[in-house]
């Protein structure tokens, strides 16, 4: 009984997962608007822990990084890196570095990197507090480094 309710909300997450994403836009939020009920938005008609869509959940659940399709139609996994930030309250900032993959996934062709995303008095903390940061989020960012990339080449 407990394999198939895991094996029930492992499909379930990556239901959610895979529809969230093909549902996301790139269009800036306006000024003043209630952030969006993702889950209620994809039509899911059983509770979900929105912890479950948080980048640390989704590898301690599937034992592995999460993938995505960049804005460029090209394939990234993601890992979160930290260094020495300028706060002196929170010295260690995190970021993320998307990993791109040849699209037969048979080897590494390039990476992009996001702004700093967390930070903590720790690297620990920082590494943690990125960890927290939804899959959403992490898909914009990937976006966000992509347009950052393809902007800095046309200059």
């Amino acid at each position: 009984m407990i394999e198939q309710k895991e094996h029930g909300d492992r499909d379930l997450f990556e239901d959610i997962e895979r529809r969230a994403l093909h549902h996301m836009t790139d269009e800036p939020d306006e000024e003043g608007q209630e952030d969006a009920d993702v889950f209620a938005s994809l039509g899911t008609t059983r509770e979900v822990d929105p912890v479950e869509a948080t980048l640390g959940a989704y590898i301690e659940r599937h034992d592995r990084v999460p993938a995505f399709d960049g804005i460029d139609g090209q394939p990234y996994t993601v890992d979160v890196d930290v260094e020495p930030g300028s706060d002196p309250d929170r010295p260690f900032v995190a970021f993320f570095v998307f990993i791109r993959w040849a699209e037969t996934g048979a080897g590494i062709m390039d990476h992009v990197e996001s702004g700093d995303v967390a930070a903590g008095q720790t690297e620990e903390q920082a590494r943690l507090a990125a960890n927290e940061l939804s899959l959403y989020e992490v898909k914009a960012e990937l976006d966000r480094a992509i347009e950052r990339r393809r902007v800095a080449l046309e200059e």
